[in-house]
């Protein structure tokens, strides 16, 4: 992974950005996760609702024969294709955590390098720290003494003995106080670069170890998603076969076999229902012609013959005021 650095000793400008693009790529991950998740949920409730719906719903319960047989291929296929959709779930559920695990994973290891590079920034932060203490410390001896030479050139013409060797002491004493920061401002650059070669190298590795993470990140990110489409083909293909398996069943479905079944179990016979003779109540005739049956407004007896006589014949009898009929 190729970083781009500056020429602040102090900037991790180009460090922060890769490790903020290293927490985009496990963000990226886990939004993923959540989508396999959320897909998984989805197969689960669709195949939940599919094996109800074939197990539950009646779909041409009293079909009979060859078409009775397709529709129960047709119910059985409709319900492995639920089954395969709820077993879809679990894959889908296993593959994202196999996504949440790869995704740790990889926190764990940028989180041990990052602690190491933290360590190395902080240690070059403290470090510049001394060194620029150090070199203000010389340089304020450097002016110190250089004030000392100064008072020393003008107390030249002094006749004061005591003041001038005064003088002479405060500028020997300045330029060991200078000698002696000079060597601690260099002891530090020193430091400070050693300190710097070390941060470097480390940053180097980290840059490494980031590249190498990232590699492995995208890849088994690639493959996943791969993977995912292979799953929901296979999906496809695996309803397609159970269809095609109702399709062959519905080949086998034979109209003519299927009104023959029909007819043999149901049928009542050959012979139709015998005619209904018509039978006078008064002269039944064994021999009447077919099909003048009575109906239900039909007399049951002949109508009333005509009377022979009148009221005033013998023939007619009156009784408690009723008349009654003597047929001939």
């Amino acid at each position: 992974m190729v970083l781009r650095m500056t020429s602040d000793i102090l900037s991790t400008i180009g460090y922060d950005s890769i490790v903020q693009h290293l927490n985009n790529g496990r963000k990226n991950c886990k939004e993923f996760e959540d989508f396999l998740k959320e897909r998984a949920s989805i197969e689960e409730k669709y195949g939940k609702d599919l094996l109800s719906l074939a197990r539950k719903k009646p779909c041409g319960q009293s079909e009979t024969n060859t078409l009775k047989r397709a529709l129960e291929v047709f119910k059985q296929q409709v319900d492995n294709v639920a089954q395969s959709h709820i077993y879809l779930a679990q894959t889908l559920r296993e593959e994202a955590r196999k996504m949440e695990e790869f995704r740790e994973k990889q926190k764990s290891q940028q989180k041990k390098t990052e602690l190491i590079m933290d360590a190395a920034h902080k240690q070059k932060s403290l470090q510049f720290k001394k060194t620029m203490d150090a070199k203000k410390n010389y340089e304020q001896k450097c002016r110190d003494k250089d004030e000392a030479e100064q008072a020393v050139h003008r107390s030249a013409n002094m006749a004061n003995p005591k003041q001038q060797e005064k003088l002479f002491v405060k500028l020997a004493t300045s330029k060991t106080a200078v000698e002696d920061s000079d060597k601690l401002y260099m002891l530090q650059i020193n430091t400070l670069d050693r300190v710097r070669n070390e941060w470097q190298s480390e940053h180097i590795k980290a840059c490494e170890v980031f590249e190498a993470q990232e590699c492995e990140r995208i890849n088994f990110f690639r493959n996943a998603l791969w993977l995912h489409m292979n799953q929901l083909s296979q999906q496809c293909v695996t309803s397609d076969e159970m269809y095609e398996k109702v399709r062959k069943s519905l080949e086998m479905c034979s109209i003519e076999k299927d009104i023959e079944y029909f007819v043999n179990q149901r049928g009542t016979g050959q012979t139709p229902p015998a005619p209904i003779m018509y039978e006078n109540f008064y002269c039944p005739q064994k021999n009447a012609a077919p099909g003048k049956a009575t109906g239900p407004n039909s007399a049951r007896r002949g109508p009333l013959p005509n009377p022979k006589s009148l009221p005033d014949d013998p023939d007619y009898s009156l009784l408690d005021n009723n008349y009654s009929l003597v047929y001939q």
